[in-house]
């Protein structure tokens, strides 16, 4: 297993600021998963969406992790539904630690309900959307190495939480 940190979770989980913050703290390179599919692709993650659809980008997801087998010291921030394929949670689970950055769905729900850019929750009842999302997510999420609880933390302390949990 490789010295990786992979975060997954919920979209509003905060992957990608505890990501960035962790990797600071660590003096470890960050990668956002979505980000990179964004620059690869030369579009948005929404309109990889709308133009291609979920299996394509979901196909995306698969090969943007192949290409990081080997990576060392580097923190990863995944999208919200890459750990529901079974190929990706083996693969991830080999480049390092997986961490699941668990929030209540109505948590993420104030997190996340004035957000237009995550193309999943562009539905008529986000909040009911957020939850069935979750309930699907949640038992592979569960298949993380741990789980932290980022409902009530702000992020330092996630952070902290993670170093510490980790690191035993």
């Amino acid at each position: 297993m490789g010295n990786n940190y992979i975060l997954i979770g919920m979209p509003g989980s905060g992957k990608t600021t505890i990501g960035k913050l962790l990797a600071r703290r660590l003096n470890y390179g960050f990668v956002d998963m979505d980000s990179l599919i964004e620059e690869l692709e030369g579009v948005s993650i929404s309109d990889i969406f709308a133009l291609k659809g979920e299996s394509y980008f979901r196909e995306l997801e698969t090969r943007v992790i192949n290409t990081l087998s080997g990576a060392e010291n580097k923190i990863l921030s995944t999208g919200g539904g890459t750990f529901e394929n079974e190929e990706n949670r083996a693969m991830l689970k080999t480049l390092g630690k997986v961490i699941y950055l668990y929030s209540a769905p109505e948590v993420i729900y104030e997190r996340l309900k004035d957000d237009t850019y995550r193309p999943l929750l562009q539905v008529d009842n986000p909040q009911e959307e957020i939850k069935k999302l979750f309930d699907r997510r949640e038992s592979n999420y569960r298949l993380a190495d741990c789980v932290i609880d980022t409902s009530n933390l702000d992020t330092y302390n996630v952070v902290d939480e993670i170093i510490r949990v980790v690191n035993g």
